[in-house]
């Protein structure tokens, strides 16, 4: 079973969000490509409180690494990885693993923290 995404503002770092992904706004997806952050920050704080399945931990790690969050975001991605890994549909013809994701947003983050300590 795969599962549409948007991950982590990955509209443009992972270059795995599609516009087939953006149909599931349940997920956010609109809000984080369009970059209304706090919209899409509002809308899976809502969706956690009663479901933490990992492609609403990892679009909710998109928002916090793209609004500067990086403690956060952290967070959201070690938790995907305590979890048992989900394929996800990021285009209309590629998959990825959530853990895959995960790994790939905590790489960012520690590209992130290098160049800000330069």
């Amino acid at each position: 079973m795969s599962i549409k995404l948007v991950a982590a503002a990955a509209v443009s770092l992972f270059a795995l969000a599609s516009s087939a992904a953006a149909q599931d706004n349940s997920l956010a997806a609109k809000e984080i490509m369009t970059g209304s952050y706090s919209k899409a920050e509002h809308k899976l704080l809502a969706q956690m409180r009663f479901d933490q399945r990992p492609e609403v931990q990892l679009n909710l790690a998109a928002v916090y690494y793209a609004t500067g969050r990086t403690d956060q975001a952290r967070s959201l991605y070690e938790q995907v990885l305590q979890k048992d890994e989900v394929p996800m549909t990021v285009t209309t013809d590629r998959t990825a693993g959530s853990h895959a994701i995960a790994h790939a947003g905590l790489r960012y983050l520690n590209q992130r923290q290098r160049v800000a300590s330069r």
